[in-house]
């Protein structure tokens, strides 16, 4: 099967320290220029994202915010996934004062932190979940993540899931990367995902993103 597809996360994948490295930025423009359909996939916000990564064109959608966002770089577009998170449970934040930020959607804190957020999720009986990379705690409605925010961005380039090979580095990439026809962790992905992908790469972070990106490219099998 040829994959026409590649979905990365950003940082830890094919960032290291929130910065890409240059022979990972030359491999997302081969596989561009090669037709594939490129997607990053991240729980930044665009705004952020785009402090730290000036090669967005490399990509024909960007999933921002943990799946809350899908962002056309060639169109500078923005669309949103979900609601945006109630007053009532921002101001309950403030109140026992945690520290959080917020995009256009998502609200995100630190660990340990989800502790007081779950808890204030159930007091107010609302519809959000909490979704974890590592130290970052991020909250959203019901039923957005990563994997459906990837499934919005295929249905509108016409592309099939089982087309698509992600990769990825820690929990809340795993929604995603069940939905790939091929499944990827980074060498230094968690422990966890590890055991529930198709492959691990050799290398760590850009590097190993790029080992897979380019046999993607040059048509050579993964399985």
């Amino acid at each position: 099967m040829r994959l026409r597809g590649i979905a990365c996360d950003y940082d830890r994948t094919l960032a290291k320290q929130g910065r890409v490295a240059p022979k990972t930025v030359g491999a997302l423009w081969r596989a561009r220029v090669s037709g594939r359909k490129m997607i990053l996939i991240t729980g930044r916000t665009v705004d952020d994202l785009r402090t730290v990564f000036s090669e967005l064109s490399a990509f024909d959608m960007v999933v921002a915010e943990n799946g809350a966002l899908l962002f056309d770089p060639a169109r500078g577009s923005e669309e949103y996934l979900c609601t945006a998170p109630p007053e009532r449970f921002l101001r309950g934040l403030r109140e026992q004062r945690v520290p959080f930020t917020i995009g256009k959607r998502v609200v995100a804190t630190v660990r340990p932190h989800q502790i007081i957020v779950l808890k204030l999720v159930e007091q107010l009986k609302l519809r959000l979940d909490v979704a974890f990379n590592r130290e970052s705690v991020m909250v959203l409605p019901s039923g957005v993540d990563k994997g459906t925010g990837l499934a919005a961005a295929l249905l509108r380039m016409g592309v099939a899931p089982a087309e698509v090979v992600g990769i990825g580095d820690a929990e809340n990439d795993l929604p995603f990367l069940r939905l790939c026809g091929v499944s990827v962790a980074v060498a230094n992905a968690i422990g966890s995902l590890k055991e529930k992908v198709d492959l691990v790469t050799r290398a760590h972070y850009g590097a190993g993103a790029t080992e897979i990106i380019d046999r993607v490219v040059a048509g050579a099998s993964l399985r």
